[in-house]
């Protein structure tokens, strides 16, 4: 393992290799978003919701979120702050992102379904001094989930949205109100931390992902750098007519992004707070949508509604598809609706590694994860961080503009980084001469569940804490609908009994997401380990890919 100070040497190695390129610049969000208004003001972005609907241009966003920053400024919030922001994807997650950026805070995205345990977490380890929060949404209770994240130290800016507040909150419609505009400008710098996004992992719990100015913005300077012509083509609206729909969950990377998208490089946007098929169809429609992004289930749901409701969703000529397992009989199924389409790889630490080349024969789409993008790097390594055989199997590592720079628990850094600032991905895969990549397993003990990332160590933890479980073992669950569920392997204590019904009343009164419950128990009489005492998370996989669907 490297330690910190070799690290931190690595990045600034990298920081000054991408400098010199003119890939990294002294360009914030702040510039970014202020040029954005000047270059694409009648762009329009659209928030479909039942609760929360908005629609505005970028210019009208740019002035409000002006005087929400200068808000925030009197509330006391200064450069470097951290402001935590636990919302669907409304417009109002929006704002809360442009104008803590523009004050030059650091934003902190929190996923929506998560609950009260995950939200402590969360803001205890960031030491947020604001929360952005409502008081309910789709029949769940935010300021219960509040109350339960137990002790805030730092937490000094409640702002909420609805009609209950507890004592002492602010209400942000209140903030939006506000209509000075004198905030400090330029109190960011482009290699400082401006984000701050959390995932699930190899840990118990969620892993807190630092984000730069620059390993944001690399992309627009890299556009810049290369010409006009480069910048259209970075802005991907050549050959595709009207906005993008946008599903993923406000919290999460590619929504975060994709939020921030229209402000930056004018790409209009339409956004939904939940997945409803029907819906979609009709946005599609009514909006002439050209391209979508997700996982197979929203494609398949989507096709689906179109048919029964009769939705005329032909402008629909792109959807990428992402976030959860891919298989071959996804991209042929693609390929015959006239959406040819692959397998995406990326992750909140290094978004979008390698993606497909349209044009690709089915082949390269169907069983490769892509060709690695611009500008990024991957080297297959074995356990020792060298490099194996051109073409055979080892853990992907990877490095690039875009890879982040560090965890804020740096303790997880050490395990991660290889020397010249080389991520370890816990990815398993293999790259052929044309630089083509494909994932063949995971180290790291996630399941994706419709996109979501779950961590089995934490899943396990909470299992640990039920009385009937002695051990447990946590492995993903292939799923034609999902992509993988959740099922955990268990030894019971002795004479005690456990239902799946026991495990949600559990997990329940953890406060847990429920997207983490597990979905099928297998009680088991011992789980099977490797000679020095690890369980071997791959036998209990390869069961799960032959055993029926409960």
């Amino acid at each position: 393992m490297l330690d910190l100070e070799s690290i931190e040497k690595d990045r600034a190695e990298r920081r000054a290799y991408w400098r010199a390129r003119g890939i990294y610049t002294d360009l914030t969000y702040a510039d970014a978003f202020r040029e954005g208004a000047q270059a694409y003001p009648e762009t329009r972005v659209i928030f479909h919701s039942h609760i929360r609907p908005a629609a505005a241009t970028v210019a009208e966003t740019y002035e409000t979120t002006e005087r929400l920053a200068s808000a925030l400024h009197h509330l006391g919030l200064r450069p470097g702050d951290r402001m935590a922001v636990f919302l669907p994807t409304w417009c109002d997650a929006t704002l809360a992102y442009i104008a803590g950026l523009k004050l030059g805070l650091v934003v902190v995205p929190i996923v929506a379904i998560y609950g009260a345990r995950e939200l402590g977490f969360i803001l205890r380890q960031t030491k947020a001094r604001a929360l952005l929060l409502p008081d309910q949404w789709r029949g769940h209770d935010y300021l219960e989930r509040l109350q339960g994240a137990g002790v805030l130290p730092a937490l000094e800016h409640v702002m909420v949205i609805g009609e209950r507040r507890p004592a002492g909150a602010l209400d942000w419609d209140e903030l939006l109100k506000h209509e000075e505009v004198d905030y400090p400008r330029g109190a960011a710098g482009a290699d400082d931390v401006c984000c701050i996004l959390y995932t699930s992992g190899t840990t118990a719990d969620p892993k807190g992902v630092k984000h730069t100015h620059n390993t944001q913005l690399c992309d627009l300077n890299a556009a810049r750098k290369d010409g006009p012509d480069a910048a259209a083509a970075m802005n991907r609206d050549a050959g595709r007519a009207g906005p993008a729909l946008c599903v993923y969950p406000a919290g999460h990377v590619a929504s975060y992004l994709a939020m921030l998208r229209p402000f930056v490089f004018g790409k209009s946007m339409v956004y939904m707070d939940q997945w409803l098929p029907g819906e979609a169809a009709e946005l599609i429609a009514r909006h002439q949508i050209g391209a979508s992004t997700g996982p197979p289930i929203f494609l398949s749901t989507l096709m689906k509604a179109a048919a029964e409701t009769g939705a005329d969703i032909s402008s629909l000529k792109q959807f990428d598809l992402g976030a959860a397992g891919v298989s071959p009989e996804n991209v042929r199924w693609t390929d015959a609706l006239g959406l040819p389409s692959g397998r995406v790889y990326g992750m909140t630490e290094h978004p979008v590694v390698s993606m497909p080349i349209v044009g690709d024969p089915f082949e390269r789409r169907a069983y490769t994860d892509g060709k690695i993008t611009a500008r990024n790097q991957v080297r297959i390594v074995d356990d020792d961080g060298a490099d194996v055989p051109l073409g055979e199997v080892g853990e992907i590592a990877t490095l690039g503009p875009r890879l982040f720079v560090g965890y804020v628990d740096e303790a997880l850094d050490r395990a991660c980084f290889l020397p010249g600032g080389w991520y370890r991905t816990g990815d398993i895969g293999r790259l052929d001469a044309d630089g083509y990549l494909t994932i063949t397993d995971r180290k790291k003990d996630i399941i994706i569940r419709g996109g979501e990332n779950i961590s089995s160590r934490e899943v396990e933890h909470v299992l640990a804490g039920h009385p009937a479980v002695h051990e447990a073992a946590v492995a993903a669950m292939p799923d034609p609908v999902l992509g993988e569920r959740v099922c955990a392997f268990v030894v019971l204590e002795a004479g005690a009994a456990l239902t799946l019904a026991d495990v949600r009343a559990h997990f329940e009164a953890q406060g847990v997401a429920i997207q983490k419950t597990p979905e099928r128990i297998v009680v088991v009489e011992e789980l099977p380990r490797t000679h020095s005492g690890k369980v071997k998370k791959d036998v209990l996989r390869e069961q799960l890919s032959h055993a029926p669907s409960p």
